[in-house]
């Protein structure tokens, strides 16, 4: 029901957006306000009249997938799965002649807010819908009392994104590596390492978490399961764990532990498998680590930010869950 009273639907014709259903949060009137600023908002306008951006439902899931897919953007079916389900991601999409033409993703982490899953119709890029998503979004995390904005940026996307104040952070480094041992289920010769039990682990991994990340994303660990390393009692070192959408992510005190959690996902993946690492320009010391045990680098983008500093410990992420909420 929270979601539901959430609900917005706005309609972009001629550079103005018009409200077609009630709400308390003021995306649509930011959005208005920050197109009407924009000296290019009357020719964007006349190129977007008759596309409608509204909220992604689950129904929506399989033909929002299906067109990223046909637009060379990956498979995202089990990502819009999992965010049109969980009540902390808010996913719109835009419409245009009965067609989904633009996707987005706002996710919500205490008060850091990620901007995610920004994807435009081949046809309709560089024609301002990109931009009207991505102040979308931003009016969601704004109004659910996020401070800082995240996002993981395209080349195509980060002009755009420098417009509307973002600043390059940092850098995501992206590795993969070939999986070796069975492929089984293992358990552990290192008792330290164990599987992670949310009843137990979630207040121990989320505070690791925050430490490393400086979010709140105890709303998505509560759903994963993987591996914890302990540390004095009641206290999580490291943890390496695996969302319901297939993303994984990796936290760790310290780069041993990392390593080995690391290792241990490559002996679950077997030898015909392959694993995902990410690490930061403030690991600059994991990632050639990582190298040197045969990971290969296949992808660097930069992390944007907007509004309040972030106080997080880079040298602690060793891998994400997506690059559309980290």
């Amino acid at each position: 029901m929270r979601r539901l009273e959430r609900t917005r639907r706005w309609r972009v014709e001629h550079g103005s957006t018009d409200t077609t259903l009630p709400s308390c949060r003021p995306p649509a009137r930011l959005l208005q306000q920050q197109m009407c600023n924009d000296p290019g908002v009357d020719a964007r306008g006349a190129r977007l009249t008759g596309t409608t951006v509204r909220p992604m439902l689950p129904a929506d899931v399989a033909a929002a997938a299906d067109a990223v897919r046909r637009g060379d953007w990956g498979d995202r079916e089990a990502f819009f799965r999992f965010a049109t389900g969980h009540p902390n991601c808010h996913p719109i999409l835009a419409e245009r002649d009965g067609e989904i033409v633009g996707t987005g993703v706002a996710t919500v982490s205490g008060r850091v807010g990620w901007v995610g899953t920004i994807w435009v119709a081949p046809a309709l890029r560089s024609r301002g819908l990109g931009r009207a998503l991505t102040e979308a979004v931003i009016g969601e995390l704004e109004g659910s009392g996020c401070r800082t904005l995240l996002l993981v940026a395209t080349e195509a996307g980060r002009p755009v994104y420098e417009r509307l104040g973002f600043e390059i952070l940092t850098h995501d480094h992206a590795l993969v590596a070939s999986g070796r041992g069975t492929g089984r289920t293992l358990s552990a010769v290192d008792r330290s390492v164990r599987r992670f039990a949310i009843a137990e682990d979630l207040d121990a991994a989320a505070a690791l978490d925050r430490w490393a990340t400086g979010e709140d994303r105890r709303h998505i660990l509560a759903t994963c399961d993987g591996w914890v390393v302990d540390g004095a009692p009641g206290e999580v070192t490291a943890f390496t764990l695996r969302s319901p959408f297939g993303g994984v992510a990796t936290v760790a005190r310290d780069a041993p532990d990392a390593l080995r959690l690391l290792d241990l996902r490559r002996c679950e993946a077997g030898p015909e498998g392959r694993v995902r690492a990410g690490v930061l320009d403030g690991n600059a010391g994991g990632l050639e680590r990582l190298v040197a045990e045969g990971w290969v680098e296949v992808w660097s983008g930069p992390r944007m930010i907007r509004g309040e500093p972030l106080a997080w410990t880079p040298t602690g992420i060793w891998s994400q869950f997506n690059h559309a909420l980290g």
